[in-house]
């Protein structure tokens, strides 16, 4: 199932001093044992607490601090900062027990073997990189998360009682903030990365290929074929993830679980009219494309609103039902135009749209809906437009049977740390992308969210409390017991 790990890389100077690390993690192991014991008061949910919570936020502000910029976080792909934080990692994945490696995409792996034969893992993940001026729990939560939960097991003995292998994978890139293509760690372990990715550049001109060759990876089309795990070896894959968005905050819920992650369309609408003095050119006689731009960015919105009040919803055979649209959300997230002076009327004007809904086939009706009114609304304002299809994806579901199995992991976390009854669990949609898509090309999957404040995500005010921290944590160290063989 695993590749071999790469031998000549700037991620594994570390091993020069690895008998030292070895050593520390012993002693980190007994001291967390001892102060759990002291703090806790109460055995196992004192280390649990110590492991699951105090140390897991630790460790995620230690990775927090850890950026290619002073005074924000920001760490991308096989940057400086990435393989300073890939050394932390591997050290604390080495201190749960697990064996590490890396591979040719610069994903980074802990492995423990099952008790039985059983050759199908089960993998835990989520992704090391962040965007710009970002939060600290964003990925990193998954990850930390999946080595306490490991260590949890490993103080406890039933690391060894596995009944199949668990891999905790830190994926190398999923935001896609280098190389302006997401998943780059997980689509390569899922074998759905294009052979043309190797040749992509950054904005500094340095292909993929000769970042790779940069740390000391060898990087051609074949090699990074090798990084393709075998369907057959995999059991399943579980992510846990802040859920950047308000839901659970406002159910007051510290978890929810995850029914599926939403399909996106992403579009860039381009309109060309006649340009002019802004002082000159009679209202009447204008073809502005900024106010084009305007009616057509107000009509989206509607669009998405209402969809019912554009399209053919209701009951029947091949008409879509009210429900099929829930979720759905609509987003114009950047727009342009030239040649942007305040006196003049602008030539050309060009915008993104971002289409995102549950259901596959509704995402398709209101982008071709969208695309009828643009055509009709461009040729009443006498501008031209077209419509450049920049990214498609299509909507992942999450797996029921894992699904059930991480509800109820998940449910004892929220029973033993809760002092009152919460009622049930949250069921959520994702409408952000996570490593959890790429990895559904390859096996089953199943996600668990956790609530952050107010919803913010990609912003250093993203936030998650430590008792929540704890009951991801938990929750996985549950999951991770219904794999064990007692």
């Amino acid at each position: 199932m695993a590749v071999p790990p790469v031998k000549a890389s700037s991620f594994l100077q570390f091993h020069a001093i690895r008998p030292l690390i070895f050593s520390i993690s012993i002693l980190l192991t007994l001291i967390t044992i001892l102060e759990a014991l002291e703090v806790g008061g109460n055995g196992e949910n004192g280390i649990l607490k110590e492991i699951l919570r105090d140390e897991a936020v630790f460790r995620l502000k230690e990775l927090g601090k850890v950026s290619d910029r002073e005074g924000y976080l920001e760490r991308t792909f096989l940057s400086p900062a990435s393989l300073r934080a890939a050394h932390l990692i591997i050290s604390w994945m080495q201190n749960a027990g697990l064996r590490t490696w890396v591979d040719q995409m610069g994903n980074i792996h802990g492995r423990t073997e099952a008790i039985t034969t059983s050759s199908q893992a089960l993998i835990i993940g989520s992704h090391m990189d962040t965007v710009v001026d970002a939060g600290m729990y964003d990925g990193l939560l998954g990850i930390i998360s999946a080595i306490s939960a490991v260590k949890a097991l490993k103080i406890s003995g039933k690391l060894e009682k596995l009944q199949r292998p668990v891999e905790v994978i830190a994926f190398s890139d999923e935001e896609g903030i280098r190389f302006q293509s997401t998943f780059l760690g997980s689509a390569a372990i899922a074998g759905t990365l294009p052979r043309s990715i190797l040749q992509v550049s950054d904005k500094s001109g340095f292909t993929l290929q000769d970042v790779l060759k940069d740390n000391s990876i060898e990087a051609t089309e074949e090699i990074l074929s090798k990084v393709k795990y075998n369907s057959e070896s995999v059991w399943g894959y579980v992510e846990v993830h802040i859920e950047q968005g308000p839901v659970l905050e406002t159910l007051d819920y510290p978890l929810g679980i995850v029914k599926g992650i939403a399909g996106q369309t992403r579009l860039k609408v381009m309109v060309s009219g006649t340009q002019g003095h802004a002082g000159t050119v009679p209202m009447l006689l204008r073809q502005d494309p900024m106010v084009a731009s305007a009616e057509l960015i107000v009509m989206l919105e509607s669009l998405c609103k209402y969809p019912d009040k554009f399209l053919t919803i209701g009951e029947g055979s091949g008409i879509l039902q009210k429900e099929s649209f829930s979720g759905l959300v609509c987003t114009v997230g950047e727009l342009s135009c030239w040649p942007s002076a305040s006196n003049v009327i602008p030539g050309q004007v060009n915008f993104t749209v971002d289409i995102r809904a549950m259901n596959d086939k509704a995402r398709a009706a209101i982008v071709s809906e969208f695309s009828k009114q643009i055509s009709e609304r461009c040729d009443n304002r006498l501008v031209n437009c077209s419509i450049e299809h920049k990214h498609s994806a299509e909507a992942t579901h999450c797996d029921k049977d894992l699904t059930s199995q991480l509800k109820h992991a998940a449910d004892s976390a929220i029973r033993k740390l809760s002092t009152h009854d919460l009622g049930d669990m949250p069921v959520l949609m994702s409408g952000a992308g996570h490593d959890a898509m790429a990895m559904a090309k390859l096996t089953k999957i199943g996600m668990l969210f956790v609530r952050c404040r107010g919803g913010i995500s990609h912003s250093p005010d993203e936030f998650v409390m430590e008792d929540d921290v704890w009951a991801a944590g938990l929750a996985l160290v549950h999951l991770l017991e219904q794999h064990v063989v007692e």
